[in-house]
């Protein structure tokens, strides 16, 4: 099967590559240089009836299958992904923008995994022991599948979290059809089909490539949709919990972040300069864990303001598909105007811009950046607390970096916004850093490091970055429901507690 053919359509619903019914012609472009990738057909709220449709008819084979079957088929679906690793890594990059060697060294190996892991997770669902509690009966818990979950997934990483959304949720035996943004579909389409040629049965995997509006409204509404899981901004998150209330729904919210990295004046200068670099440029800025407020003590901000600048100076712009590139573009035109916006109302409200600041016109190899959506790594210093630039989510190649003095300000500081996704904290203290995870709010601290995940530990927020887990263990558990098994273990006819209802003693 060549995952790579896209003629047949942008939809995949019980094992087939199909065309979208909405009649609404839309164009993946790559923002590198505004070449069309691919022009594909949106769905129609019937193409997302059709898939779910289709979710719910394989729902009891699969949610039946053994806990081993399903692993066996998520461990051939990790082989097939891995057999496919060039194509999905070229995909990614032609329909992100982000550098090959991103998506090469990180977002594929990564989503290999993940794959991996679940497969082992799959045999693993968790309950209570076995024992008489109440001393008449014995009880145990059983997890088991949801039903048909509902899932949207962003365009920052279309590969990674297509299956952060789909390996958890067929691993404990779910159904699953995931909406993914209109912008990136390409390598969701890519997986779906890997589960194909994998032997995962047909329509365990849905996908439906149309507009949120339209498809993603529809699917998070339906009355045959058991959960919804969406990844995406704050403001749209709190939309789907409005339409999945409607029939109590679960839902798990993966929102918007603004990650602080806060430096304390006995921290390694170097290791933080190079730690902010990466951690605020990582897939340019387009990440809800990226780092985009530095708080830097006193004695060491200037330097540290210095050291970024100098190395957001160095950082290669150019050609995606040159492995020697460092930083793409954005993910559109519309989205790097965005970024820009922020910058340009910060030099209003004076804001120094330390680095960047601009679109650039020329790459390290002389590719001809005009024609993308490009933006310079771009350092801010010089504005307050309550600035736009320090409060709202950019999600760009920006940096803002303040200066405190006390410990208690820094950490003050550094919850001091709606969000908690993610945090990290430099020191070489090991008080100040167990107070540092203790005392952020947020659902990931690192220590004296920015941005690493790994399979096997969960990723939330806290907060406006709401709530539930991907990967690890955790996530498994998100998409399983709890059941209390009960039995009598005395054979008495006449229980003792029956007179509490009728009768004496």
């Amino acid at each position: 099967m060549d995952l790579t053919d896209f003629s047949a359509g942008a939809q995949y619903i019980a094992g087939r590559q199909t065309q979208g019914t909405g009649n609404r012609p839309f164009q993946v472009v790559n923002p590198a240089d505004g070449s069309v990738v691919q022009q594909v057909t949106l769905a129609s709220t019937g193409d997302v009836d059709a898939a779910v449709a289709a979710a719910r008819a394989a729902l009891p084979e699969w949610a039946g299958a053994t806990p081993g079957a399903r692993s066996e088929a998520l461990l051939k679906l990790a082989a097939v992904l891995a057999d496919a690793a060039d194509d999905l890594a070229r995909v990614e990059t032609a329909q992100t923008g982000k550098p090959i060697k991103l998506s090469t060294e990180f977002d594929v190996p990564g989503t290999v995994d993940n794959t991996a892991f679940f497969a082992g997770a799959a045999r693993n669902l968790e309950g209570k022991a076995a024992g008489e509690y109440s001393g008449d009966h014995t009880s145990y818990v059983r997890r088991e599948a949801i039903g048909v979950i509902g899932s949207i997934s962003p365009w920052n990483y279309p590969l990674q979290m297509a299956a952060w959304k789909i390996l958890p949720a067929i691993a404990a035996g779910n159904t699953i059809v995931l909406k993914p943004a209109e912008l990136t579909p390409l390598t969701s389409l890519m997986f779906a089909r890997a589960c194909t040629e994998a032997g995962i049965p047909d329509g365990v995997v849905n996908v439906v490539t149309g507009a949120g509006l339209g498809a993603g409204e529809h699917l998070v509404a339906h009355p045959g949709v058991a959960m919804v899981s969406f990844t995406g901004s704050t403001p749209v998150g709190k939309r789907v919990a409005e339409l999945a209330s409607a029939t109590a729904k679960r839902t798990h919210l993966e929102l918007g972040g603004k990650a602080p990295f806060v430096v304390f004046d006995d921290a390694d200068l170097e290791a933080a300069v190079h730690g902010a670099v990466a951690g605020s440029l990582i897939n340019s800025g387009q990440d809800c864990t990226a780092a985009t407020r530095a708080y830097v003590q006193r004695p060491l901000y200037d330097a540290f303001v210095a050291g970024v600048a100098e190395l957001f100076e160095s950082v290669r712009l150019g050609d995606p598909l040159n492995p020697r590139t460092d930083l793409g573009p954005l993910v559109s035109f519309t989205h790097r105007d965005r970024v820009a916006g922020f910058v340009e109302r910060a030099r209003g409200y004076g804001a120094v811009v330390a680095a960047g600041g601009h679109a650039p016109a020329k790459g390290h190899d002389g590719t001809d950046l005009a024609r993308g959506a490009y933006y310079r790594p771009t350092l801010i210093t010089g504005v307050a607390q309550d600035s736009e630039v320090v409060q709202g989510e950019i999600f760009g190649p920006v940096l803002v970096v303040l200066p405190f003095d006390s410990d208690e300000e820094g950490l003050r500081l550094a919850n001091d916004t709606p969000y908690g996704l993610a945090a990290s904290a430099w020191t070489r203290d090991i008080h100040r850093s167990l107070r540092a995870t203790r005392e952020i709010a947020a659902g990931c601290v690192w220590v004296n490091d920015h941005i690493p995940i790994i399979s096997e530990m969960p990723h939330g927020g806290y907060k406006s970055s709401g709530y539930g887990k991907d990967m690890s263990q955790y996530s498994l558990d998100e998409y399983t429901q709890v059941k209390h098994v009960m039995y009598d273990t005395t054979a008495v006819v006449r229980k003792d507690w029956h007179r509490t209802v009728f009768g004496d003693r």
